[in-house]
This record gives C-alpha cells, structure tokens and sequence, in this order.
C-alpha cells in the first residue's frame, strides 16, 4: 500500500470513529460509557436502566432504586415474658403496603394478626378505654381504625397468621386501608398476635339473628393477644 493509500485509510478510520462517538454522546452516561468503549476497544457494562428497565436516578421516597418496595418500618415482636419471637417489616411502594412477618414459638393454627391503634406492648396492662379492664398487650388499645368501622373493616385487619406445626410462620401481605402515616403517628401503632383465629365477624344470622355482637365487631372474637410488637420507622 502506497502512502496516498494509507492516509486514505486513516482518514475514513477517524471519520467512524468521531460518527460512533458522537452517536453515542447523545445517550447521556450510557452515551459517554460507548464512546470511552469505542476508544479503549472494550464492552461497555450494561447499566442498570437497560437490564432492569427501571431508572438509575433518585426517585420516589416510597420505592428503591430498582423498583422494589422501600422497607420503612419495623417491629419486634415479643410474647408476655419478653421473649422476642419475630419480626414484621413494612415495605411501601406507592399507596401499597407490604408487611411481611416471621414468627416461631407460637402454638400451631391460625392466629388473629392485626395493626392496633397505640405503640405499647405492655404486659398485664390496662385498657386506655376501659381501665378495668387488664390483661397482656391492652395498652396497644383496639385495632387502628376500628371508631370509623365494624369488623372486617378496620384499617388494622390483615390476612390471619398460620402457624404450622413447629411453631413458626411466615406471611407476606399487601393493604392499601392504611398509609404508614397512620401507623407511625404521635401516639404510634402495634402489631398484634392474637391467640386464636379471627372470624372477621363473620356470624352468619342462622347462629346469632342479631349478627356479630360487640366483641366481635370489636376484634373477630381471636382471643387473648399473645404477641406485641410496637412499630418502628427505620432510618427516620
């Protein structure tokens, strides 16, 4: 190859070069990664945009990076001893929330699993409504929302625990009734364990011709609370 040719051949190289370059600035970060990878001959990296098809950039408080619901809060729960027997976790995204919850050391069935009204779980304590009344776990009060409906109904009512035969449990569920503004207000919430299963005051009129009655409304008859856990905002 003369020399006439050889330049020839390196100007049309530095023209493909400056085109793919610029190209590729007209695609912001991803643009600048394909430029530097057409200099140095390497394979860009695939962003986390183009695998995943969500956006790098900060977005909603209430979503991670990569689209995930966000974890916001948390609780531990404990039985009347003090004995800590699980954890709930409170993931948002958008109006929905996620509460996930593991247990163990629990007798087997169904249990009544709810949000109630006030952050304290404390053991043989009264009723802030009623203070004759005194039991394990009252001080959380009712469930949360339960002055504005019956049960089912109350922004507190979640998918019953089912607890399997070794005492442990998981459950992963989704409510819009409440936002967590509501469970991490001044006077906080609870996440309660009752001892037995919740009817959702589900009495059918061939049993009861009046319907539920009170307790039922008040919390789907599921027994004494055997786990309390006040719920916590992470990194708030």
């Amino acid at each position: 190859m003369n020399v006439g040719t050889r330049l020839t051949a390196c100007g049309f190289g530095a023209v493909a070069l400056i085109m793919l370059a610029g190209c590729a600035s007209g695609t912001g970060s991803a643009g600048s990664e394909a430029a530097a990878a057409a200099t140095s001959g390497e394979t860009p990296e695939p962003s986390v945009t183009s695998v995943l098809g969500v956006s790098d950039s900060p977005g909603s408080p209430s979503s991670s990076a990569d689209g995930r619901a966000s974890l916001v809060a948390k609780a531990d729960l404990r039985d009347p001893s003090g004995t800590e027997i699980g954890t709930v976790d409170f993931a948002v995204d958008g109006t929905i929330v996620t509460i996930t919850a593991e247990v163990e050391g629990l007798p087997a069935g169904f249990k009544g699993f709810h949000i109630h009204a006030i952050g304290k779980c404390e053991p043989n304590s009264a009723n802030p409504t009623d203070p004759s009344k005194v039991g394990d776990f009252l001080s959380a009060g009712g469930h949360l929302g339960a002055g504005s409906a019956a049960h089912p109904g109350h922004e507190g009512d979640l998918t019953s625990l089912q607890v399997r035969e070794d005492g442990s449990a998981e459950l992963v569920t989704t409510t819009d009734a409440f936002d967590m503004a509501a469970v991490l207000d001044a006077d906080g919430s609870a996440v309660m364990v009752h001892a037995g299963p919740d009817n959702f005051g589900n009495i059918p009129s061939r049993y009861a011709s009046g319907g539920p009655d009170a307790d039922t409304q008040a919390t789907g008859d599921s027994g004494g609370r055997a786990a309390c856990g006040v719920v916590e905002e992470v990194n708030g």
